[in-house]
């Protein structure tokens, strides 16, 4: 290992990963469920350890909370699909080079509250474990705890959840007339529901 990297890995574990817990923190309050928040942590590690120097970093604190924001803007941009509170969390983070036109944010908003109404019309247990699972990023664990139920049925209400919204945006985005698809059953073959 030559010396510029060893000095790298050294102030990476003197001077990043001591603040690593109060980064996930941040990032779940701020961005992701703790699933997205392992990825955003990785990949910062992998930036950071890829510098060649790091003369340049006054405030590693700073600068590891700075490259996180970072990573997890990328992703936000990247996914199709969203979590609900990240459209809010997206205006406070005061992004003026990327301000979207008045037309996107009216769109925005629309397909917003679009989603919303989907979710009310959830089933209300699945509901209920959709918005805690999704919209708030509340950990499987304390969802079953919170409601007597098997982590399983977390699990399945929330897919089955995700599911229904995805198959109902599919459905209000088709043209008037044309068919679904197909699915084979039993040698016959029946329209998707």
């Amino acid at each position: 290992m030559s010396e510029g990297r060893a000095r790298v890995v050294a102030w990476l574990g003197r001077e990043i990963l001591p603040h690593e817990g109060d980064l996930r923190a941040w990032l779940r309050r701020s961005f992701a469920v703790a699933g997205d928040v392992d990825d955003i942590i990785q990949e910062t590690y992998c930036r950071l350890a890829g510098l060649t120097h790091v003369d340049h970093v006054d405030q590693p604190r700073s600068y590891l909370f700075q490259t996180a924001r970072n990573v997890a803007l990328e992703q936000i941009r990247r996914a199709r699909v969203i979590r609900i509170e990240t459209v809010s969390e997206m205006d406070s983070l005061n992004l003026m080079h990327d301000a979207p036109s008045a037309e996107r944010v009216i769109s925005g908003r629309r397909e917003l509250e679009r989603v919303r109404s989907l979710i009310a019309v959830l089933p209300e247990r699945c509901r209920r474990i959709f918005e805690m699972r999704k919209i708030e990023g509340v950990s499987q664990r304390e969802i079953a705890r919170r409601l007597g139920v098997t982590e399983h049925v977390v699990e399945n209400e929330s897919v089955r959840g995700l599911r229904a919204i995805l198959a109902a945006m599919t459905e209000q985005e088709r043209p008037s007339g044309a068919k679904g698809p197909k699915e084979k059953t039993d040698g016959r073959t029946r329209k998707r529901r």
